[in-house]
This record gives C-alpha cells, sequence and structure tokens, in this order.
C-alpha cells in the first residue's frame, strides 16, 4: 500500500501565498517523478506541475512565474510554493506520483484533495 498525505490548503486574499505539502509513504521501491494536478468545479483536472526524479519541471503557463514544485527525497516529500494567488487559482489540488512499489509494479497514487480558496 502507498499513500499520500497533503497538507496546506486553505482560504486567502488574493495576492497571498500558500505551501502544499504531500508526503508519499508506504511500499515504496523508487518515486519516479511526484506533482500537482488540480481540478475547479466543473471542470476537467489538470496539470499544474510535475517534478522527476532526474529533477527537471514542468509547469503549467497559467502558474509559470507564480508557483514553484520542489522536493525532498529524504522525505519523499513534493511541495507546491503558490504566491500572488488569484481567484481563478481556486480549485482543489491533488498530489500524484508515479511510484514503483516493486521492480514489476508500478501505478499511479493520487492524494485525497486538499482545497484552496482564494478570495478577489
Amino acid at each position: 500500500q502507498v499513500q499520500l498525505a497533503e497538507s496546506g490548503g486553505g482560504l486567502v486574499q488574493a495576492g497571498g501565498s500558500l505551501r502544499l505539502s504531500c508526503a508519499a509513504s508506504g511500499s515504496i521501491l523508487s518515486i519516479n517523478a511526484m506533482g500537482w494536478y488540480r481540478q475547479a468545479p466543473g471542470k476537467q483536472r489538470e496539470l499544474v506541475a510535475q517534478l522527476t526524479s532526474g529533477g527537471s519541471t514542468n509547469y503549467a503557463d497559467s502558474v509559470k512565474g507564480r508557483f514553484t514544485i520542489s522536493r525532498d527525497n529524504a522525505k519523499n516529500t513534493v511541495y507546491l510554493q503558490m504566491n500572488s494567488l488569484k481567484p481563478e487559482d481556486t480549485a482543489v489540488y491533488y498530489c500524484n506520483a508515479d511510484i514503483m512499489r516493486s521492480s514489476w509494479y508500478r501505478l499511479t497514487g493520487w492524494g485525497q484533495g486538499t482545497q484552496v480558496t482564494v478570495s478577489s
């Protein structure tokens, strides 16, 4: 079993900041990538930021320059620093991990989601 524990969501004013955290635990051989997705009501889930095991990053155009993804490999934890938040950033944010549970068992894990609400 693999668990993804998310934290850091909340309600903030426009222009404010939040830092999301996601720690992976359980039966893990290695992690290929970790990232963050978000889903607003009535909309498709979209990629926000992704970090590979090699250290490369990918960001949605809408968050470039405002969000930063980082990691602590020793803790199997990924962070999302969100600055200059806008009302359109309001969504449920989901942690994602591409995990090798064993040499032959690969799975994609999802956290339960954390609500981020940005008021105008």
